[in-house]
């Protein structure tokens, strides 16, 4: 399952920069853990782990990210 960027945080269409990864790549998550951080609009959203499994992360902190757009993934 892809770990993506919420779309409905904000309204505009402005991108997400990842700011802090909670966990290391490779780690076990349970759904629902704080994975991750981003700023929008100078704004910090939490980003939570939507199932339990390992994670793979696919984007840096200091990506820039668009609105759906796809982080990392749990297997």
């Amino acid at each position: 399952m892809d770990v993506t960027i919420p779309t409905t945080l904000w309204d505009e269409d402005s991108d997400a920069v990842i700011t802090s990864w909670l966990v290391s790549d490779g780690a076990a998550v349970n759904e629902g853990d704080l994975i991750a951080e981003i700023m929008v609009e100078k704004i910090q959203h939490e980003i939570h782990a939507p199932k339990t499994g390992t994670i793979s992360i696919s984007q840096a902190v200091e990506a820039v990210v668009a609105k759906g757009g796809t982080i990392g993934s749990i297997a």
